[in-house]
């Protein structure tokens, strides 16, 4: 019988990979990512944020978001896992570089492949001040 996606993705493996995220742990980041991956980030030009297509790209986003963002912290984190489908919910806190404070709510939509995220597609509140 076929191994599904679920018996080795569960709610354990993403919060490890936002733990990853909170050590700001590139290597570990990339070990939860597939050969094959993509990455939408929160921000950019683009409907979808900024695109990241293949395991180099990926890495290169991950690291630009935690250069940008080097206090960044993604706590209250919530999972939850159906099929090859994933979503992590999280309150994003960080200086950012013009050194104003965030506090953003945000979550995460992936798609896994092969027990790999394999699309990391980041959604995140904007705040405007008041």
């Amino acid at each position: 019988m076929a191994t599904s996606v679920t018996d080795q993705v569960d709610v354990d493996f993403l919060q490890a990979f936002a733990e990853a995220w909170n050590r700001h742990d590139i290597e570990a980041l990339m070990s939860f990512m597939a050969d094959e991956c993509s990455f939408n980030s929160s921000m950019g030009p683009d409907a979808l944020g900024t695109h990241y297509e293949g395991r180099e790209q990926v890495r290169e986003g991950y690291q630009g978001f935690l250069n940008a963002f080097a206090d960044g912290q993604w706590g209250n984190a919530r999972h939850f896992v159906s099929g090859d489908r994933g979503v992590s919910e999280w309150t994003f806190t960080a200086t950012a570089p013009d050194g104003s404070r965030i506090e953003a709510n945000g979550c995460d939509i992936f798609t896994f492949r092969d027990s790999k995220i394999a699309l990391k597609d980041s959604f995140r509140k904007n705040r405007t001040s008041s």
